[in-house]
């Protein structure tokens, strides 16, 4: 029973007895049990994990898996899940993390949640569309949590993987300073604004002096304006025209981005424990 299911061996035993040694019963038993455990543990927050992606003819699709704790997320369990998960990406087209909730990935996931004893989680997913004659190109850093896909019209697959690195590591927040969002343009310019007001130069001066804080702001967060990470002498502009190619697309994830993690006190921990 253990061998089939990867639950721990008391686990097991504990079905068994259950079941009166009918080894099927206690198979759905503890496959029963996996959904419950999988929901009790729902609310316990997973920012660790790996990332996998999928690079084909039509689409692309980078993915987030996540774990409560980087021990779990080296687990041979967890990696052959993610395995999985890569497989079932690579046959099957999604646009959104639920469409895996109907398939035989989510019983998987609540089964390694029963084996491993953390909360598991398939957070989200990015998928792109495009075409056999543009170029995809992906990274996927060491660790696996830090990945992109990038989709040229033009250059090649070597040229696309590049620029998926140099999205990994400078985090773009747009392809041209034409795209920012104007709410976070508006913030960065009432930063400024106070900074200038601060200086208590005349106004004309500070407005120049905002002027070329925004016009920088702007070059270092829009992908097109961005010092190739490779050569830092040229932007990803002048690479695109060297090669005469343009950026369709380009998606990026960072295991963990955005999750609020508590931290405790080790001391208060200790003590809560003691309690």
């Amino acid at each position: 029973l253990r061998d089939m299911t990867g639950v721990a061996m008391m686990e097991c035993k504990k079905a068994l007895v259950e079941c009166n040694g009918d080894i099927e019963k206690a198979l759905d038993l503890l496959r029963s049990n996996s959904a419950l455990k999988a929901e009790k543990k729902a609310a316990r927050v997973a920012a660790d994990g790996v990332l996998r992606v999928f690079v084909g003819d039509e689409y692309s699709t980078l993915i987030e898996i996540n774990s409560e704790t980087d021990f779990a997320a080296k687990d041979e369990n967890f990696i052959k899940f993610a395995d999985d998960v890569q497989l079932y990406i690579s046959k099957n087209r999604l646009s959104d993390v639920a469409d895996l909730n109907e398939s035989d990935i989510e019983d998987k996931r609540k089964t390694l949640v029963q084996t491993i004893g953390e909360n598991i989680q398939l957070r989200r997913l990015e998928t792109v569309d495009h075409s056999s004659e543009m170029y995809a190109g992906s990274y996927l850093h060491s660790d696996s949590k830090l990945g992109a896909i990038v989709v040229l019209s033009g250059g090649d697959e070597s040229l696309a993987k590049d620029i998926a690195m140099h999205v990994a590591a400078f985090n773009p927040l747009c392809l041209s300073e034409s795209d920012i969002d104007p709410q976070i343009l508006e913030r960065e310019k009432s930063i400024y604004m106070a900074q200038a007001e601060e200086s208590g130069k005349p106004q004309e001066i500070m407005e120049k002096m905002i002027e070329g804080k925004l016009k920088r702001f702007l070059s270092e967060v829009s992908l097109l304006s961005q010092n190739f990470v490779k050569d830092p002498e040229v932007t990803i502009q002048n690479l695109l025209d060297s090669s005469n190619a343009k950026i369709e697309s380009y998606v990026r994830l960072k295991v963990g981005e955005g999750i609020e993690v508590e931290t405790k006190n080790f001391a208060d921990e200790v003590a809560e424990q003691l309690k």
